[in-house]
């Protein structure tokens, strides 16, 4: 028989393919054989995509370094783990907004935001969900473009390694956030607390990636974590600006909430009229 990825001509005996290393299958595609699969891919200790989490998790600088300079078999690619990243992400914002779609607006109203405050914040983040994979594919360059500029007196990595880094980094995180989201959105409180936290989540994690691949000390990633705010600052005033007009001009965010206000201010008003009157 021949290789069916290749088409190398193979013996009865062999069990992998000596040309490029796939696994001779011999039997018919079911259901059994079918989760035997996605369970040697996915939940065995030795595939790739748990390593590299692991990896990631307690030794980045192995996981990036060994894929920027050229070792590409004992973790997952970049590409397919941000790939497994967002659509991870992509499965929760559907299941979030299928069936806890008012996680947020029960959050901020918690807060005592007022009617108008709370919808209109909730819908910004239901927005941001939505087109989050969009968000992504544009945050990733700038974050490689941001790190780039911190470490600018640093020749060590060039921006396409930067992108690299950003991307590994951004995966991990989303994934791990994601995860727990799954199980805090049954608790709307905890869930949105959580939320807070998402942001510095990611600073720490990336200083943290940062720290190990160029060997900084404590007092050097400090630094280097205020440039990087400062930077960040910038950017996300720019991010947020861009965000609102976009809402403002292409949604109806505005509008509703815009009659939120109205209702809520002739609510007022019938209200005072009565209580004058009764006086």
């Amino acid at each position: 028989m021949n290789c069916k990825n290749c088409n190398y001509p193979l013996s009865q005996s062999d069990n992998y393919c000596v040309e490029c290393g796939a696994k001779v299958i011999r039997n018919r595609l079911t259901i059994r054989n079918l989760f035997a699969h996605l369970s040697e891919q996915f939940l065995n200790y030795d595939n790739k995509f748990l390593q590299t989490f692991l990896g990631l998790l307690i030794r980045p600088q192995e996981v990036i370094g060994l894929y920027i300079n050229g070792t590409r078999k004992r973790y997952m690619n970049v590409i397919s783990y941000f790939a497994i990243a967002i659509s991870f992400a992509g499965f929760f914002t559907f299941v979030n907004q299928k069936f806890f779609p008012d996680t947020y607006a029960q959050f901020f109203k918690s807060m005592n935001q007022d009617e108008f405050q709370a919808e209109f914040t909730s819908q910004f983040y239901s927005m941001i969900l939505e087109y989050q994979s969009f968000i992504i594919f544009m945050m990733v360059p700038v974050l490689a473009l941001m790190s780039k500029l911190v470490f600018l007196r640093n020749k060590k990595f060039n921006y396409t390694e930067h992108l690299v880094i950003n991307m590994y980094a951004y995966s991990e995180v989303s994934i791990i956030i994601t995860f727990f989201s799954f199980f805090l959105q049954l608790d709307t409180e905890l869930f949105g607390l959580f939320s807070l936290f998402f942001l510095p989540l990611q600073i720490f994690y990336f200083a943290y990636v940062y720290m190990r691949l160029y060997q900084l000390s404590f007092v050097q990633i400090v630094l280097k974590s205020m440039l990087f705010l400062v930077i960040l600052a910038v950017f996300y005033i720019i991010f947020v600006i861009l965000l609102l007009l976009y809402t403002v001009l292409f949604t109806d965010l505005m509008e509703r909430a815009i009659e939120i206000e109205k209702a809520k201010r002739a609510t007022s008003y019938i209200i005072s009229s009565a209580m004058n009157w009764t006086s």
